[in-house]
């Protein structure tokens, strides 16, 4: 459960996100004013903060002088939303230092993206050509372990097929 300056905190910082991605804003009083607007009442430590904290930084505007953006909207896909590259996906099998995933031609890139988007602790990095994603594990992580874990959220089972 959420307490209450907890929920302020996410309130107020969806309420800069929106303001950020919705117009250009010069400053940060600019931004507590429209804040304030919107009755959010912020110091200006706590708006630098939050500012930090959604990756804001000051760019260059359009019409000259700079003004506040934030990092383009990272596209995030669930492990478990994997399953549906099943029909992409031929084989998984590893060599004991890698994972390689066969996939139907062109269809590669589409994997490891997906792949790098579920940021699965166990992958350190993909590398796409046409049909074929090299996925290297962790160092923690053996190839096999990491080949099972791949095998159920590409083929959406809890087996070991390869």
């Amino acid at each position: 459960m959420r307490t209450r300056e907890e929920a302020s905190t996410g309130a107020r910082r969806a309420a800069i996100e929106r303001l950020l991605r919705g117009r250009r804003v010069s400053t940060q009083e600019d931004l507590r004013e429209l804040l304030a607007a919107q009755g959010i009442e912020v110091t200006q430590g706590t708006l630098s903060r939050d500012l930090a904290r959604l990756g804001a930084r000051r760019a260059p505007g359009p019409e000259g002088g700079t003004v506040y953006e934030l990092p383009a909207e990272a596209v995030s896909t669930a492990p478990r939303a994997l399953a549906a590259l099943n029909p992409l996906v031929l084989r998984i099998r590893d060599n004991g230092a890698l994972v390689v995933v066969h996939t139907t031609p062109g269809a590669a890139s589409a994997v490891a993206l997906a792949l790098d988007q579920a940021r699965l602790p166990e992958v350190l990095g993909t590398l796409a050509g046409d049909d074929t994603v090299f996925v290297a594990p962790v160092q923690a992580a053996s190839a096999s372990r990491l080949a099972r874990t791949l095998t159920a959220l590409l083929r959406g089972t809890k087996g070991t097929r390869s």
